[in-house]
């Protein structure tokens, strides 16, 4: 199946998101769709599978123009969309998921398992995936329901599949299964759309890259005429001198004191210091309790033992408006869930934790309100057509500004960081970077957890590495490499 889009244009309301865009892709081809948070790759996507209607342009499908009604038409004819948030029934079945609406029926309509399972099955088969159709999806990683979701496709004769960063939350071993397969179903004609902010993997597994800045298309290249530099000038309009601030700043006192901290299975006599200035990072692999560790501090999950001391004075935490109170703030790994309210506005959601600041006896004044935010909305550069406009809209990158705007209005102290640049355009993880730089030389103390090594080494004063739920060791700044932090999240020493 081959696809041409010429001159694609779209606007909501006065937001004008595509401004003149054209992509085309072959059968049998990875063309990678790269750009910053709110360039316009997602809405693109939307276009070609009729969840939206362009404004103007034209739609090409095998040399016939083309407009699916909806995203379900498109499925039909075989264009298949995988989106970031997976869409999925997580009490219902692998079998059940596979074929919501559009069962096997016979003429009593009766549904046939039995025969929904030998489809199933030989898509399984095809792929290398092990998985029983009875487990429920909850109970899968984010990996196997990716694999579940492609297998999905494949039942509907997908030619072509659209994946929006299809490897945020994946292992690395998942990640090679996941190339793997796309490497199959590429030497069988199937095309590939493949939206990511991750340098190593386009240039890995992509045969094009088409970069897009602000609703239009800026270059066309094969993967192998193009480079790393030229691609992130080209989204960010500007050569990036250093993609890492100089971190120079100094830590201070100790600020945040964490002493034998226990929730079992997850986590076991945790104990560590954050001092005042300091980027404090922390690594280890998935499921290691990283993230379990920061949701105890913080209060959301309960723990069996420990105690915290915060300027050396003991606190007790437990709920999350208790750390709030002591000046802590947790950008959580996922935004959209727990980080953020989507049908509030920007402004409700920037100014939530923070109405001390412009209240009396119960009364906002609105017109502080909105100076607050407006100034927070600038100086972390959110993108947005104002700050009355529903969270929901914003593209990843600016929700994730949202959140961090929330946790810096609030004045916290204390700023815990959980992959805060997961989905997050080149343009935006510097900003992000230098914004944590200026709260450290503050005296902000930040706890940072994140996947992405060369990130951690970056940006960290030190590194603690967590392995089974335990530290495992801990590095400074001249001793990290990755090659250190691996062997320690491993388990070696």
């Amino acid at each position: 199946m081959q696809v041409k889009m010429k001159g694609i244009t779209k606007a909501f309301g006065e937001n004008k998101v595509l401004r003149g865009v054209d992509f085309s892709l072959e059968a049998g081809e990875v063309h990678a769709l790269m750009g910053e948070n709110g360039a316009g790759k997602s809405t693109l996507m939307n276009i070609l599978t009729g969840l939206h209607k362009k404004d103007s342009g034209e739609v090409w499908i095998d040399g016939e123009e083309t407009l699916y009604a909806n995203p379900k038409e498109a499925e039909e004819q075989g264009v298949s969309f995988i989106h970031q948030e997976m869409i999925t029934w997580p009490d219902m079945t692998v079998l059940e998921n596979m074929f919501m609406g559009k069962e096997v029926q016979n003429k009593m309509g009766w549904i046939q398992n039995k025969a929904m399972e030998k489809q199933a099955e030989a898509v399984f088969n095809e792929l290398g995936i092990d998985i029983a159709f009875d487990r429920l999806m909850k109970t899968l990683s984010v990996g196997q329901q990716q694999l579940v979701e492609i297998a999905k496709t494949l039942l509907n004769d997908a030619a072509i599949i659209i994946m929006d960063e299809p490897t945020a939350a994946l292992t690395d071993r998942e990640i090679r299964t996941l190339f793997t397969i796309i490497r199959q179903l590429k030497e069988k004609g199937v095309a590939f759309v493949y939206i990511s902010h991750r340098m190593e993997e386009i240039f890995e597994i992509s045969d094009r890259v088409t970069v897009m800045r602000d609703g239009v298309s800026i270059s066309t290249k094969k993967t192998t005429d193009t480079s790393y530099d030229e691609i992130v000038k080209h989204m960010v309009g500007r050569d990036l001198e250093d993609y890492y601030p100089q971190m120079d700043n100094q830590p201070g006192e100790p600020l945040l004191e964490v002493k034998k901290l226990s929730h079992l299975p997850a986590y076991e006599g945790v104990s560590f210091t954050l001092h005042a200035g300091e980027i404090l990072g922390f690594s280890g692999l998935m499921g290691a309790g990283r993230t379990e560790i920061m949701r105890g501090i913080f209060g959301i999950d309960p723990t069996d033992e420990g105690e915290l001391y915060l300027d050396g004075d003991k606190i007790d935490i437990s709920s999350p408006s208790d750390a709030v109170k002591r000046g802590i703030g947790f950008l959580t790994e996922d935004r959209k869930s727990e980080g953020l309210i989507l049908d509030f506005s920007v402004k409700d959601n920037i100014s939530l934790t923070a109405f001390e600041e412009f209240s009396t006896k119960g009364w906002i004044d609105t017109k502080e309100e909105e100076a607050f935010v407006d100034l927070l909305i600038k100086r972390l550069t959110v993108k947005t057509a104002n700050m009355e406009l529903p969270v929901g809209a914003l593209s990843g990158g600016n929700q994730q500004k949202v959140v961090l705007a929330k946790w810096i209005g609030a004045g916290s102290r204390v700023l815990i960081l959980d992959e805060p640049t997961r989905g997050v355009d080149v343009g935006a993880k510097r900003e992000i970077y230098n914004l944590m730089k200026e709260l450290a030389e503050r005296g902000v103390g930040i706890i940072m957890v994140s996947s992405d090594l060369p990130e951690v080494i970056g940006v960290s004063n030190r590194v603690l590495v967590v392995h089974e739920g335990t530290i495992s060791g801990e590095l400074s700044r001249d001793e990290l490499s990755e090659e250190r932090i691996m062997t320690l999240a491993t388990g070696g020493k």
